[in-house]
């Protein structure tokens, strides 16, 4: 990398994690691009006026990056990830060089050539061998080719109080780790507390999101590996039987409490008072919970994700950010360096020291679990690094750090992943509102609602 982990500060402050997120793909850079010469490009995301600390923030990525690339000028636009005006932007050739875009989307966005490929670009600056092969694999196509880096990214998993856990008399250190325990933990917690021991979010796409992790861990997909057919009902069955197991919890044990509408600020919200005992989250749901709703830290437990009698592995999440197409191949390189300084505080002790000050600063936490965007050991070396900083209970995501790189990660459905958690939404909300639905009629039909969504 050009002037490579030079001391400085990398803080994007969350409001990429927190908030997040017609051409073909651009060439690959070409060999005699000048990595010195004169360039300029624009960066999404930046906060609005009204966001002051954040904007001061994302202000001060740029200065510090200009420190080190003084031939590089950036511009901030506070243009993001908007499904229903991408089009129109690409089209118009209003997108921002550097984007942030939710995993939800890249498979799609690589398929019909609406990002810039920047494997070249990668292996120029020095990243694309470091990069975690887990993480990125949403970035990449079936030709190993990259199409984004992975910066913000999560496994989901399961949130418990442990404060609950222990007034209905369950060890807080041996979370359930199958879907049968957490039925029995739920059942506990709400025979002994009076509160619902589990809670299924269930709307605003949130209800299918979690239906689509609770398959995969079952052993189960959503679709096919090119989103060109709807698998649900396919062998083992496992989206039925996460949703018998969730009607059995709702109408046989009454461990899911008389509501029914969550998403995920909701459902967290009630989480963090102490009257929900376990939802699927993924790590920054500490954040939610502790800053935004007043949790107290030590009652927060994450485990790994419940696996089923299929065990199938963890729905991974998270943010990428990737290179729009139209770019110049100047532009490319100039946004590929922009990107891998994001990165440095896993390679440079100053750097990671001075960012996790700014966070403390700022009450953002230090020290949250979760996949590392590079591969090896960089996490845990960044987490030595930083570790007078770390303000979250280390302890508490003992179990979920320890398992994150070993069980299997699972991308989310890569055609209109979103479209498609808004159609299972209503499956859910089926199941634990009307006691005699038939599942598999009721898959049945959402199934041919789906499969005409995928055709358009």
């Amino acid at each position: 990398m050009k002037n490579t982990m030079r001391r400085s500060v990398r803080l994007f402050i969350p409001v990429l994690a927190i908030s997040v997120i017609l051409t073909g793909c651009s060439e690959p850079a070409e060999p005699d691009v000048d990595p010195d010469a004169p360039v300029t490009i624009t960066v999404s995301n930046q906060p609005p006026a009204s966001q002051a600390a954040e904007l001061e923030a994302y202000l001060k990525v740029i200065e510090d990056f200009r420190a080190e690339h003084p031939n590089i000028t950036v511009k901030g636009v506070e243009t993001g990830w908007d499904p229903q005006t991408f089009q129109a932007q690409l089209a118009g050739g209003q997108l921002p060089n550097v984007m942030v875009v939710p995993f939800t989307e890249p498979q799609g966005l690589i398929a019909r050539g609406q990002l810039a490929d920047i494997t070249a670009e990668l292996e120029q600056v020095g990243l694309k061998d470091m990069l975690n092969p887990s993480a990125s694999a949403v970035g990449r196509d079936a030709e190993g080719r990259y199409f984004g880096v992975p910066v913000d990214a999560y496994a989901l998993g399961l949130a418990y109080n442990r404060d609950l856990f222990e007034k209905a008399g369950l060890d807080p250190d041996k979370p359930p780790a199958t879907w049968n325990e957490v039925r029995e933990a739920a059942k506990t917690i709400s025979e002994e507390t009076g509160v619902p021991g589990y809670v299924q979010m269930t709307s605003g796409g949130q209800g299918g999101w979690m239906l689509t992790a609770m398959t995969y861990a079952a052993g189960g997909t959503v679709e096919n590996d090119d989103g060109s057919a709807v698998t649900f009902t396919d062998p083992p069955g496992a989206m039925q039987q996460q949703l018998e197991l969730l009607h059995a919890m709702r109408w046989d044990d009454e461990s899911m409490g008389s509501n029914f509408t969550y998403d995920q600020m909701g459902a967290l919200k009630e989480f963090a008072a102490g009257r929900v005992g376990m939802v699927i989250s993924a790590p920054i749901g500490y954040a939610f919970t502790t800053q935004l709703f007043g949790m107290d830290g030590k009652d927060f437990g994450l485990a790994p994700m419940p696996q089923g009698a299929e065990a199938g592995g963890s729905l991974s999440g998270g943010a990428l950010h990737v290179v729009t197409p139209g770019s110049t191949p100047e532009q490319r390189l100039a946004a590929v360096e922009f990107i891998a300084f994001r990165l440095e505080m896993y390679l440079d002790e100053d750097t990671a020291v001075e960012a996790a000050k700014l966070a403390v600063e700022a009450g953002m936490p230090v020290g949250l679990p979760g996949l590392s965007p590079l591969k090896g050991d960089y996490r845990d070396r960044y987490l030595e690094w930083v570790a007078d900083y770390v303000n979250v209970p280390l302890e508490n995501f003992a179990l979920y750090d320890e398992t994150v790189n070993t069980i299997p990660l699972r991308p989310e459905p890569p055609v209109k992943a979103q479209e498609v958690y808004a159609s299972l939404d209503s499956v859910v909300q089926a199941v634990l509102t009307t006691r005699d639905t038939d599942i598999p009629a009721t898959l049945a039909t959402t199934k041919s609602t789906i499969e005409g969504l995928l055709s358009r």
